[in-house]
């Protein structure tokens, strides 16, 4: 396996961003964390998906510090300051299971409190699913757990086509795509900075293929395994979708049927924003979050 490893001075001066690196190995992998707030505090752990990083949760974490939780937000391997397998052969849905369990082992962590949007709910939720024991509650945000048994819109398969095979591949183009948000020059660069050039996409441009579409992808046993977990989860979970987002509408109402831990909780529609809505509307996220464990 090819390694890559993204130059420090793209991450130099990024708007709103001024969070000392932290890393770890996992798997003989780099992979890089925030970790601000009390050590000894509340963990809440904040997971991002395709094709962001933790530049994400930048707005939410200095609210989430100060109200004396500790907050966790990693580079998922492929992303941000983490290392980049440099083949799309190299990464699967499972391998990313792998890596994030790695790291919260590596940190020791228990009693999470997890908010996780896009891909991060897809990897998170399979580690509240199979280790329910680690985590207080759940936040979940514009995502799901496909199983690969319902049909996809034939968008997202176009999506996964392009993601996988287009010439050029613009990350912070994708991200302000997701955004409700007119986005600055520097905000959408910041989004990019992980990604000097192509070569450093590999990950990025596989994930969206890595979502179940079919029964015979290799991940749909697991899929369907942490369905019937959650189907038995009583720990308080929330849904905090937002308005305007395509891609998951309605996707919490799924959520809040099928999860007893859904039951009685203050679910609610985050307004204006889109599939990004931790850029659109961190801060309303954040609040959210922050009275949701207090509660």
């Amino acid at each position: 396996m090819d390694i890559l490893r993204t130059p420090d001075e793209r991450f130099d001066n990024l708007p709103g961003y001024d969070f000392a690196p932290r890393y770890a190995t996992v798997d003989g992998l780099r992979m890089h964390y925030i970790d601000e707030g009390p050590r000894d505090g509340p963990v809440v752990l904040m997971l991002h998906g395709e094709p962001s990083w933790c530049y994400l949760y930048r707005t939410m974490i200095p609210l989430i510090v100060e109200a004396g939780f500790r907050a966790l937000a990693p580079d998922l391997i492929g992303f941000g300051r983490s290392d980049k397998p440099s083949q799309q052969s190299d990464y699967s849905y499972q391998r990313h299971v792998d890596w994030l369990w790695e790291w919260v082992e590596h940190l020791e962590l228990r009693d999470i409190h997890l908010v996780c949007q896009d891909w991060g709910g897809l990897i998170g939720l399979r580690h509240v699913a199979e280790h329910p024991e680690r985590f207080a509650t759940v936040t979940a945000a514009n995502t799901g757990l496909p199983t690969g048994l319902m049909k996809m819109p034939k968008a997202f398969l176009r999506w996964q086509e392009f993601s996988r095979t287009s010439p050029e591949f613009d990350i912070g183009r994708v991200v302000q795509g997701g955004t409700v948000t007119d986005l600055s020059d520097d905000v959408v660069a910041a989004y990019a900075a992980p990604f000097p050039d192509e070569s450093y996409k590999a990950g990025a441009r596989i994930f969206p293929s890595l979502v179940p579409t079919s029964k015979d992808d290799p991940a749909t046993p697991a899929q369907q395994a942490a369905w019937k977990s959650l189907m038995a989860f009583h720990k308080p979970f929330l849904t905090a979708f937002s308005d305007s987002d395509p891609i998951t509408r309605h996707g919490d109402q799924f959520f809040r049927k099928m999860v007893p831990g859904c039951k009685d909780q203050p679910h609610t529609t985050i307004q204006g924003g889109g599939h990004f809505l931790q850029e659109d509307c961190g801060p309303e996220l954040a609040r959210v979050v922050i009275d949701f464990i207090g509660t």
